[in-house]
């Protein structure tokens, strides 16, 4: 998805944050630079979980988020834990979460993907699965949602990220003998953003084999190179760009101009991540922010901004993905009716395409899932009924 921008035609060749001169208005119609999503400091929900923990209690650059005690009359279960993803010999923590009915039904597992941003995290999907697992149905639904690597609660070592990265993590995420999801004999994904096609080009590898698939607000390209473009000319600059917001200091003075900012954070929140500006209030700005502070939190940001994460090229290589899919599993895209212009087309070209089997709209704007939980929690729902509910 693209943002309304404007960068220096001739950038220099070393890393000079005086002739750099890169700006990212307020007016971003896309996937922005920084998904800014307020970060709630207590739940909407009377009914929250107990908490448990498992792995390393320090492992993560954030301290876990609190989860209250579970209400009396709650009917759910919550743990949080730690993964442990082996890439490139390190060791990276991921944080998880798990959501899990109380019903005597037979299980079956969901796993929810945050959209990929710098300000992403578990909490954009908490409502939505604790709306999921309380249904009374055939099915005892259990919800795991996990932070990106270099993002949320998760470790942010400083690795050259990109869309084969994301997708290995997500691979051995699902395939993991120890992880999370190790319990599940098939796993259903609800993916919002980049995740979701990065999930979607993931299965039709073969390289998970998911039993249905929901695209929340699906997006495949970065702000930068779909407003200018992917000449040779032009990755040399992202390349530049992306060099200078990984240098020491220098990094650091970049990121905190272009993401890093509180103003930064609420006019992307008002213009185009959420449909309702009211609903952005300075608390949820504040918490935001304070995610984008943490040591490695501009490493994933990046490789987001120069399109490093993106899955495709191409409105066509997107179609196509999601056409590998047909007949293979049930594929649901969940667009909305307040997005910006050009992620909205994008969205919109999924409508009647070979191997989305589902189309729906809902109020909000890139983040729905967290603007109106309820609204997007039931379709979400209607699709699982429809697909792994007995029928009458």
């Amino acid at each position: 998805m693209a943002s309304s921008a404007s960068l220096s035609p001739s950038l220099p060749s070393s890393p000079s944050l005086a002739r750099l001169h890169l700006r990212i208005n307020t007016r971003i119609s896309s996937t922005p630079l920084s998904l800014a999503v307020p970060l709630r400091k207590s739940w909407a929900l009377k009914c929250s979980a107990s908490s448990a923990s498992a792995g390393s209690p320090s492992a993560s650059v954030l301290d876990k988020p609190s989860i209250p005690l579970k209400a009396s009359d709650a009917h759910w279960n919550s743990v949080t834990g730690k993964w442990e993803w082996k890439f490139q010999e390190k060791r990276i923590n991921v944080y998880y979460e798990e959501h899990e009915g109380e019903s005597s039904a037979p299980t079956k597992s969901i796993l929810m993907m945050p959209t990929i941003s710098d300000v992403s995290t578990v909490e954009e999907w908490r409502s939505v699965a604790q709306d999921i697992v309380t249904q009374e149905g055939d099915i005892n639904w259990r919800a795991t949602i996990v932070d990106w690597p270099g993002l949320g609660y998760s470790d942010r070592p400083m690795i050259d990220y990109n869309a084969d990265v994301m997708e290995d993590f997500l691979v051995k995420l699902m395939n993991s003998s120890d992880g999370p999801l190790s319990r599940s004999d098939d796993i259903v994904i609800f993916g919002g953003g980049h995740a979701a096609t990065i999930a979607v080009r993931a299965a039709i590898k073969g390289l998970v084999k998911p039993s249905a698939i929901a695209a929340v607000a699906p997006t495949w390209a970065g702000p930068l190179p779909i407003v200018f473009g992917r000449g040779s000319d032009m990755e040399s600059r992202y390349g530049l760009l992306r060099g200078t917001l990984r240098a020491p200091a220098v990094g650091w003075m970049m990121y905190n101009v272009l993401v890093s900012n509180e103003k930064a954070i609420q006019s992307q929140y008002t213009s185009h991540v959420y449909a309702d500006p009211d609903n952005v209030t300075p608390a949820f700005v504040q918490s935001r922010y304070a995610l984008t502070k943490q040591k490695g939190a501009r490493y994933v940001p990046a490789a987001f901004l120069t399109g490093l994460l993106d899955p495709v090229k191409s409105r066509e290589e997107f179609l196509e993905l999601f056409s590998q899919l047909d007949g293979r599993v049930p594929v649901m895209v969940v667009s909305t009716l307040s997005a910006p212009k050009r992620s909205k087309a994008e969205m919109d070209a999924l409508k009647g395409a070979k191997g989305v089997s589902k189309f729906v709209e809902v109020p909000g704007a890139l983040l729905p899932q967290e603007e109106y939980p309820a609204m997007v929690a039931q379709k979400l729902y209607q699709f699982l009924q429809e697909n792994f509910e007995q029928k009458d």
